[in-house]
């Protein structure tokens, strides 16, 4: 474990130099500090589209269209966590205000897809259902009920969304009579899956790289990623958010994917700015310690998810935070995590719930 180092994480106004189009660019969004949303958008779509198009030209031989598909797929993967990270700030808050509002589209059914994701699905699955639900049994994304650190339970908890995440979804609004979301997400899986179909008579090499591949990669990436945000979870307080989701704090990829390691401070307060959540974890220190919340430093989700898929707590532990001198040892850290990352029996019973707001 170690002692709670100095914050580096990107926090504050984003600023840039103010010129005629940065100007304008914020005359269109309701927040300049996510004035970098719009740059990464435009390098998305300035080099992906093309490439894509590229791929797809009949008369493309053989020795470029290869080369040309390992290059979109490595652009791809280095632009899929950023684009989805920035995805999930905007679906939270909306980014275009409403002289743009139509421009909100063009995440989830213009870009979402090159990436893997099916129109709609995101949104209605994460804003609609995962965050009232905050992980508990409704939670169609639920991690209590599996050995978090288990390599079969996390394939089973993989399969079972891959092969029927949208039917239980469709099910679960149906349940909450949320209608119009059973169609808008039916539909958006269904019309993506339909133009691959339709694409492979067209040109089923370029479907399988600029479609199929990254859809694989991204069910695979968000159920893991999912997991690890809530491997670590009290059996005694499943519904208190320091208890069942985790934060990385002091890592590149918070600087390249918006904060998106603070998880706890965003189920606590879910349409809190991505600049906002280092501040808030400071001013929270006395809650993260009174609730032995979960906080690595130096390390990410894919660290996280390696180590736990290896039963290397030893290797956690070291990146462990002691919050507020909690711990002594190591060994008292490994076993808090441990015993948050064993399976939750049905039925649990919460003892507190923490506000959120």
């Amino acid at each position: 474990m170690i002692p709670l180092n100095v914050n580096t994480d990107p926090e504050g106004t984003v600023s840039a130099s103010e010129t005629t189009l940065s100007r304008f660019f914020k005359s269109m969004i309701r927040d300049e500090r996510d004035l970098p949303f719009i740059y990464l958008t435009i390098k998305i779509s300035a080099i992906l589209f093309p490439l894509a198009v590229l791929l797809y030209l009949p008369f493309i031989p053989s020795w470029i269209f290869w080369p040309a598909a390992i290059v979109y797929l490595v652009i791809n993967n280095k632009m899929k966590s950023p684009f989805g990270l920035m995805a999930h700030c905007a679906a939270h808050r909306t980014l275009f205000n409403k002289k743009f509002h139509l421009l909100n589209l063009y995440f989830p059914w213009v870009l979402a897809p090159f990436f893997g994701q099916s129109p709609e699905t995101y949104f209605a699955h994460h804003i609609v259902m995962h965050h009232p639900e905050n992980n508990l049994p409704e939670d169609k994304s639920c991690t209590m009920f599996y050995q978090r650190d288990s390599k079969r339970d996390f394939c089973r908890y993989w399969a079972s969304f891959f092969f029927t995440g949208v039917f239980q979804l469709a099910i679960y609004f149906i349940h909450k009579k949320k209608y119009p979301y059973v169609f808008r997400v039916v539909a958006g899986e269904f019309i993506f899956l339909g133009g691959c179909i339709g694409l492979c008579f067209l040109n089923w090499q370029a479907t399988l790289v600029v479609f199929i591949i990254p859809f694989l990669a991204s069910r695979l990436v968000m159920m893991a990623g999912n997991w690890v945000q809530h491997a670590f979870v009290s059996a005694e307080q499943p519904d208190n958010a320091y208890m069942n989701s985790i934060t990385c704090i002091n890592t590149k990829f918070n600087h390249n994917c918006w904060n998106d390691g603070y998880h706890a401070s965003h189920h606590i307060r879910p349409g809190m700015h991505w600049t906002e959540h280092p501040a808030y974890f400071r001013s929270t220190l006395d809650e993260f310690a009174k609730n032995n919340a979960v906080v690595f430093d130096g390390i990410d989700y894919s660290n996280v998810f390696g180590w736990l898929m290896t039963k290397r707590y030893d290797l956690l532990a070291n990146h462990f935070v002691n919050v507020g001198n909690r711990f002594t040892s190591d060994e008292e850290v490994i076993a808090l995590l441990k015993e948050r990352t064993k399976k939750i029996p049905k039925p649990y019973h919460a003892v507190t719930t923490v506000s959120q707001s």
